[in-house]
């Protein structure tokens, strides 16, 4: 007996005959990770079969994140898109829920060591010292609720953008636990009262971080293309809960 196999389409934002793009679900893994070595469904695959031809990612985005991804549709465009990530001249926008009420505007430079994977980074050096890493945030908006969910009877959040100016792994997750304002959602350096709070009781079981626009200089064309992918129903539903509507589209 044949088992029925229900076909994944993902949201494809932008595509020309050089380069697609398209608004990752959270929970999707990029590439083949040891991280979820048991995972079966990938960015790279799902786009591929949807499209019909082999795509090249330019860059990463961790499993729980969501939102812009760009991939080339040749060897030789993933080139000369990828000296523009390594230059970091890619400007990217993020939003995020984070614990507490952060500073209103700040500029995070803490340098990172390099996590590495496996799979992913089995060519990379093992020894590498801490490298430099910058983002910027703003706050844009704060919540309080009446819930004791730490020691305090209240609990506050607080909307943040994020815009970091280079790309290393976890960047934004470990540089807002570094200022003690961690993002919902995230089992490594969050808290976990706190992301199960969200999971439980306002159907937020995800990482609270998407990617919201990107702005990029076209490999062939040359042109500036901007890459915008929209909040996806969790988020959606938790920013018209705190009365955040306006923030749903960042230009």
């Amino acid at each position: 007996m044949m088992s029925s196999v229900t076909e994944e389409t993902l949201d494809i934002i932008y595509q020309d005959e050089w380069l697609v793009a398209i608004n990752k679900p959270s929970g999707l893994l990029v590439h083949r990770s040891m991280i979820d070595r048991h995972e079966n469904r990938f960015a790279i695959q799902l786009l591929r079969d949807q499209i019909g031809q082999k795509v090249y990612p330019l860059h990463r985005l961790d499993k729980p994140t969501s939102g812009v991804l760009v991939f080339a549709l040749s060897s030789e465009v993933a080139s000369l898109a990828g000296e523009q990530f390594q230059q970091g001249s890619i400007s990217k926008t993020y939003l995020a829920v984070v614990r507490g009420f952060a500073p209103e505007s700040g500029t995070i430079d803490h340098p990172l060591k390099e996590k590495l994977d496996k799979i992913a980074d089995k060519k990379a050096r093992k020894d590498k010292p801490a490298q430099e890493a910058v983002t910027e945030f703003e706050r844009l908006a704060i919540t309080e609720m009446p819930v004791a969910i730490d020691r305090y009877p209240c609990s506050r959040y607080s909307l943040v953008e994020l815009h970091p100016k280079t790309g290393r792994k976890h960047q934004i997750r470990r540089h807002m636990k570094h200022i003690a304002h961690p993002i919902i959602g995230d089992a490594k350096h969050g808290k976990g009262n706190h992301n199960r709070y969200f999971a439980t009781h306002l159907g937020a079981d995800r990482l609270l971080l998407h990617c919201t626009n990107m702005t990029m200089t076209h490999p062939v064309t040359n042109k500036t293309i901007k890459l915008s992918a929209s909040l996806d129903t969790v988020l959606d539903q938790l920013f018209d809960r705190f009365g955040w509507t306006s923030f749903k589209t960042s230009d």
